[in-house]
């Protein structure tokens, strides 16, 4: 949520990736870049500070690609004039939040790589955790790079198979057995679409169709945005291939059991829209029930609940459904703002927060107030929200928060910092209540978070130290820590 997890106004990180990716190709032969336009639109949560689009023509030679990348939303970065001029049936779409890499123009996806046997385009999100042993391998035998983002990585190693590999998916397979972390991958080539998601499935990826055009995207959103039907998802560890030939081919040779699958479970908590489904569980319905349990286990006598926008707000109905405490709207958020959390450099901290949110004096004056948010990560954001509801008369103010306490950094693409910058880190509930300030204070429980996904496996590495797979030997984030 933008005030309680991703907020830049609360800290700057190095590293952590949170992308959009969205592909489609037409076997029909139309142009596709006004889908993958307004897919980029429907995925615009999840990273706004640069985005693009390359598209080439299934009967155009080999090599032929058109990009458009900018700086700032999809729809200040793209005109009809600039989508008019890119004419193709097949193409991949990008939004990016950056964090792995500088914020540059450079650096913005997807990025198109042209070599002797054509011409590749890739978008990723995610975060590779053995980035920098890979590019020292490749700068040791001659790689130059243009940009400063693991993407560009993964680009140069498909390249680099494919010399030896007899069709393109078979280089992509060989070079996502070199990659380690989290990824979620969408490429074009000249003449197929391909999709691949990590092992453990940190990313989601799925897939669509709309009559003849075949749609790779982030989320399920971005297909209901374009009117097309979802198909199913990509699995944890699979490659899929999809051409008009041979429609939707599966490689599966690298999926791990069940029990091991790590999906990231803050897409559920917070990345994803509500109305996103994610390897067949809903967004909303999991919001709801970390409010439900959080109701159930950590009770308090108020007048009303509120959530913290957006991603509080479905966490916080489930509060009150669940306890019987009416449900109500605390705060006026400026939607002419934009996610703070996506600008890089820390400026103004307090200011940033009235700018966006707003308390509703009438609606908050007098009353016990529950407020729900997503996480606390270091606790000035909350500590201003908190200051912001009593300035406008809430008699209390109770926080209740949909996640556990974060202890431990995230390298598979989430900016939790280094842990002794954690509010939680060496502090007990009841002193990190005091530093915000609130009359009380409860997370969700650790174990609530299996029933929150119905079941599915999930990483809980940033709550529990616990990581699905072996974190970096080396500081890929500015502040490692073992």
């Amino acid at each position: 949520m933008e005030h309680g997890f991703f907020d830049a106004a609360e800290f700057d990180c190095k590293l952590g990736e949170e992308c959009g990716v969205f592909g489609a190709y037409d076997f029909d032969g139309g142009d596709v870049a006004s889908t993958i336009y307004y897919g980029l639109l429907a995925l615009q949560h999840r990273g706004q500070e640069s985005c693009g689009i390359a598209v080439t023509g299934t009967r155009m030679p080999k090599g032929h690609v058109t990009t458009h990348k900018d700086m700032g939303l999809v729809n200040e970065a793209f005109t009809e004039e600039t989508l008019s001029k890119l004419g193709g049936d097949i193409g991949v779409g990008h939004v990016r939040y950056s964090t792995a890499g500088s914020s540059t123009r450079e650096n913005a996806q997807p990025l198109v790589l042209n070599y002797v046997k054509g011409t590749l385009a890739l978008a990723h999100n995610g975060n590779l955790v053995n980035a920098p042993e890979l590019r020292r391998e490749l700068e040791r035998t001659g790689a130059i790079f243009q940009t400063s983002v693991d993407t560009e990585l993964i680009a140069y190693y498909i390249a680099r198979e494919r010399l030896v590999s007899k069709s393109v998916e078979e280089a992509v397979a060989r070079a996502v057995d070199k990659l380690r972390g989290a990824f979620s991958l969408v490429i074009m080539s000249s003449r197929k679409l391909i999709g691949v998601r990590d092992p453990y499935g940190f990313r989601p990826l799925c897939i669509g169709r709309r009559d003849g055009v075949w749609m790779l995207a982030s989320e399920s959103c971005a297909l209901d945005t374009v009117g097309a039907e979802f198909v199913r998802d990509v699995r944890p560890g699979e490659i899929v291939t999809i051409t008009p030939e041979g429609g939707i081919s599966s490689d599966m040779s690298r999926a791990l059991p069940k029990e091991k699958e790590a999906r990231c479970v803050f897409e559920y908590i917070y990345f994803s829209r509500p109305d996103s489904i994610f390897d067949g569980m809903s967004v909303y319905h999991s919001r709801m029930l970390a409010g439900k349990f959080l109701a159930e286990d950590s009770p308090v006598d108020a007048d009303l609940v509120v959530g913290v926008p957006e991603s509080g707000n479905v966490a916080a109905l489930g509060y009150s459904l669940a306890s019987g405490i009416p449900y109500g709207t605390a705060f006026v958020k400026n939607a002419y703002v934009g996610r703070t959390f996506i600008k890089p450099k820390q400026k103004n901290r307090e200011t940033s927060v009235g700018v966006k949110l707003n308390p509703i004096r009438e609606a908050v004056e007098g009353k016990r107030i529950v407020m729900i948010d997503d996480s606390i990560v270091r606790g000035t954001t909350s500590d201003r929200i908190i200051r912001m509801l009593r300035e406008a008369g809430a008699k209390e103010v109770h926080m209740r928060v949909s996640s556990p306490p974060f202890l431990w950094s995230c390298y598979f693409g989430t900016d939790v910092p280094a842990r002794t910058q954690l509010l939680a880190y060496n502090r007990s509930v009841e002193e990190i209540r005091e530093i915000i300030g609130s009359d009380s204070l409860a997370y969700l429980r650790e174990e609530r978070l299996s029933e929150i996904v119905g079941g599915l496996g999930i990483c809980r590495g940033c709550f529990t130290g616990n990581y699905p797979t072996e974190p970096p030997k080396e500081d890929i984030r500015g502040e490692f820590e073992a």
